[in-house]
């Protein structure tokens, strides 16, 4: 999805031609995916990692280049912000260990990272939202010098016509103003993809759509900005509003904003994805390839429509890729970046297991819970963690109900170990990663809460905020990098 482009300005004739190839390119992916030989049938599971650079302080370390040079791994990227990571791993199979060889590269992929920071005085963090983030370090001065994230900026900004607003409710609410989308930056995530073939993809992804507020109260690893105590899970509002290029105004209707959990349940199949983002969204950077038209005797790179799709950011996006004769993948963007590896990769295989585990399903399932109660158990768990109480659904219900999102999560366990099994993963793989969800369900603990308690036990010992969450930080790097679950996690 960091496609590198080739210029920062566009014109009337650049969007003509992009949204001419968009058309063609659609035409394109149709008959590909309705080709039976298209998509093979493996299981494979990846993901990208994003990451801050901090010095000994816990302050943002602007060295991303000087890291990525050291590196010289083609797997690490830089990211919007300077003091910003990615690493794009590797795909694994399921059926072949795949979520332990993931947990294993991403324990390797980060000793080897920071111990190059090491050499520069600063550390990398696996964590949602850095604690002590300051409004200084947002700015046009912490943009990354790439052409595509100039352009980015300079295209949001255009199509905003004005500040960009954040207003987040909490114990502490934030309103601010900003200039530029720099803000964007502040969330660093767990991305997760997961290659599916064309007839399982709409139940999949219906599935994953169904079962992310769930993991995002589980996983919940960001609870503030700037010192406010927000949402347990504040990058989900921080990064709809940090880009949201649209003027609303109450008396006439808007376009739908490019941060979104979706705009209702798939119906037919992955194309209908596709479609909707091209026909809903304007280009946002119109940079055609130079390299002209695919060659339609190959596996096209269909190069402007994922351009096009890295634009628009839903919270669990549909991805096209030429690679290994094309194929398709559901992407899933909604888990934050830490606490630990180990942490990480049991929230990718509880949604995982758990969207294969109730995907036959779907259809019943669908019935039961209208799409707009869906996204409102998005926002809900993300506002409440594991306090929050959820709209599920059941084959069996005669009305609507609520219910502790605690004991939902207990009672899909099971749905996401036999979903697991089915895809090939092995007991001891599946006792591990289910094993770290079910601890953190029963210490009622994610990411989110171990931070706010142990900063207020912090504040409680006569420590300052700002120094509490220095503090807090310094703890936090030292267990992530023991690679201990959050769940065992003793306070400060």
């Amino acid at each position: 999805m960091g496609i590198e482009i080739n210029k920062t300005t566009f014109d009337a004739e650049d969007r003509r031609l992009f949204s001419q190839r968009l058309d063609s390119q659609l035409q394109q992916l149709s008959g590909l995916i309705a080709n039976p030989k298209f998509g093979r049938p493996e299981e494979t599971v990846g993901a990208e990692l994003e990451l801050y650079i901090v010095d000994a302080d816990g302050k943002p370390a602007y060295l991303n280049d000087a890291l990525c040079t050291a590196a010289a791994d083609p797997q690490l990227t830089v990211e919007l912000n300077k003091y910003n990571l990615e690493y794009n791993l590797s795909p694994h199979s399921l059926g072949d260990e795949g979520l332990l060889a993931t947990e294993r590269e991403v324990v390797a992929k980060l000793g080897r990272l920071s111990a190059l920071a090491a050499d520069q005085g600063a550390y990398v963090v696996p964590i949602g939202i850095l604690p002590t983030l300051q409004r200084s370090d947002l700015g046009d001065h912490c943009v990354t010098d790439r052409q595509r994230y100039r352009a980015l900026v300079a295209q949001l900004i255009a199509w905003r016509g004005s500040d960009f607003h954040i207003n987040i409710d909490g114990q502490e609410p934030l309103q601010m103003t900003m200039a530029n989308i720099t803000l964007e930056g502040a969330n660093t995530s767990f991305q997760v993809h997961q290659r599916v073939t064309p007839e399982c993809y709409a139940a999949t992804f219906n599935a994953i759509q169904m079962i992310t507020p769930l993991a995002i109260a589980i996983s919940a690893n960001s609870p503030g900005l700037f010192g406010h105590q927000l949402w347990d899970e504040t990058r989900i509002p921080l990064f709809k509003q940090s880009i949201d290029t649209r003027a609303t105004d109450r008396y006439r209707w808007s376009e739908p904003p490019r941060v979104c959990f979706g705009h209702g349940w798939v119906r037919k199949g992955a194309f209908e994805l596709f479609e909707q983002t091209v026909r809903l969204y304007p280009p946002l950077l119109p940079a055609c390839d130079m390299q002209g038209v695919d060659d339609l005797a190959k596996v096209p790179t269909l190069a402007e429509l994922r351009l096009h799709q890295s634009t628009v950011w839903l919270w669990n996006r549909a991805v096209y890729d030429d690679a290994d004769e094309g194929h398709l993948r559901i992407e899933m963007r909604s888990l934050p970046a830490g606490p630990t590896s180990v942490d990480m990769v049991a929230g990718a295989a509880f949604m995982i297991g758990l969207a294969r585990g109730l995907r036959d399903d779907m259809d019943g399932l669908m019935s039961a819970l209208p799409f707009h109660l869906a996204e409102y158990n998005f926002y809900r768990a993300a506002q409440n963690g594991l306090d929050a109480r959820l709209v599920w659904p059941s084959l069996q219900q005669h009305r609507l109900r609520d219910a502790s999102v605690v004991e939902i999560i207990a009672e899909m366990l099971p749905v996401a170990d036999d979903g697991l099994r089915a895809l090939g993963v092995a007991q001891a793989e599946r006792d591990r990663y289910i094993g770290v969800i079910d601890a953190r369900l029963g210490a009622r603990r994610n990411g989110s809460s171990w931070q706010r308690d142990a900063t207020r036990a912090l504040i409680a010992r006569g420590r300052s905020k700002s120094h509490a969450l220095g503090d807090m930080l310094r703890v936090y790097r030292e267990f992530s990098a023991q690679n201990i679950p959050v769940a065992e996690w003793p306070m400060p």
